[in-house]
């Protein structure tokens, strides 16, 4: 038999929170904002952490050279050397070596990531024979560390006379990116293939149907990747000190290198920082700009892997 409570006990009884938890509302909502708190102390310490040297080598170098070493450090210079980073451009070839790394990193990811969307679009979804095996095997040279092909290599870009120019390092990226043509491909499985059956019968070429549905489908993923691809390219530092000997023909990082073989032993810390700096800032501007893509591309390469 069920006993049936008056209408004012019922009206005492706490509220329970659905899905059958014992707590009450207020009491679940209290704990939730509590552990909201303590995971953003967590996060903005891990933070602080982590900016902590980009902080540091800004701040160093605005410093004096007697300044670098002074105990406690100064976080805060004083006096304020802002002459550094205009000394810094007649001090090697800075210049240059910016616009060897844009050259690099910009054709490499352009034209790379067409020809990997273009190539992750027929894996996915053209019918060609032996495709699978053809993909496995391109997904295992990924795991080929570069040293073993170091050497070979160099010897066949020796032989072309490629040896000192940037063509070394453009040509391999721009047949695509392993990586990104995996990570495409399993983003075009969301795509139905109905779409691409339709456009076949209204008389549409694959070419079209890739420009026309396939990139605009997939310009997040394309995004994301191209960002983290640039990143990658204008970080790089052993291709380069491999194929490069002219300071000319130095790129960013190796310039960053010759700083700091060149200064360190004139204790010019300041002028090594702020040409340090100045290679943060394009990588430091694009994930400013684009860190949901990349979160994004992070969370999807996860879930679809």
């Amino acid at each position: 038999m069920t006993t049936v409570l008056p209408v004012t006990a019922r009206r005492r009884l706490p509220r329970r929170v659905s899905g059958g938890s014992d707590a009450p509302v207020g009491t679940r909502s209290r704990s939730y904002r509590a552990m909201n708190v303590i995971v953003t102390i967590i996060l903005s310490i891990g933070g602080i952490v982590m900016i902590a040297p980009l902080l540091w080598t800004f701040s160093t170098s605005l410093k004096t050279k007697e300044a670098v070493f002074a105990l406690p450090p100064q976080w805060i210079p004083d006096p304020v050397q802002w002459e550094t980073y205009i000394r810094v451009w007649t001090a090697g070839p800075l210049a240059s070596g910016i616009w060897n790394s844009i050259i690099v990193s910009v054709s490499v990811t352009v034209v790379g990531t067409v020809t990997s969307a273009v190539a992750a679009f027929a894996f996915a979804k053209m019918r060609l024979p032996f495709k699978n095996i053809v993909f496995l095997a391109m997904l295992s040279a990924i795991m080929i560390p570069f040293p073993t092909i170091m050497i070979p290599q160099f010897k066949m870009f020796a032989d072309a006379g490629m040896v000192d120019t940037l063509w070394p390092l453009i040509l391999p990226g721009l047949f695509g990116n392993i990586v990104m043509i995996f990570f495409l491909r399993q983003f075009l499985d969301s795509v139905p293939d109905s779409i691409i059956e339709a456009a076949k019968l209204d008389g549409a070429g694959y070419l079209r149907i890739f420009f026309t549905l396939i990139f605009p489908a997939i310009r997040p993923a394309i995004a994301a990747q191209f960002i983290l691809w640039f990143m990658a390219m204008w970080n790089d530092y052993l291709a380069p000190i491999i194929y490069l000997n002219s300071p000319e023909k130095q790129t960013l990082q190796l310039v960053i290198a010759s700083f700091n073989a060149t200064y360190a032993s004139q204790t010019d810390y300041p002028l090594i920082m702020a040409a340090s700096f100045i290679a943060l800032v394009p990588v430091l501007v694009v994930f400013v700009v684009f860190q949901r893509q990349i979160i994004e591309s992070v969370a999807l390469s996860g879930s679809k892997a």
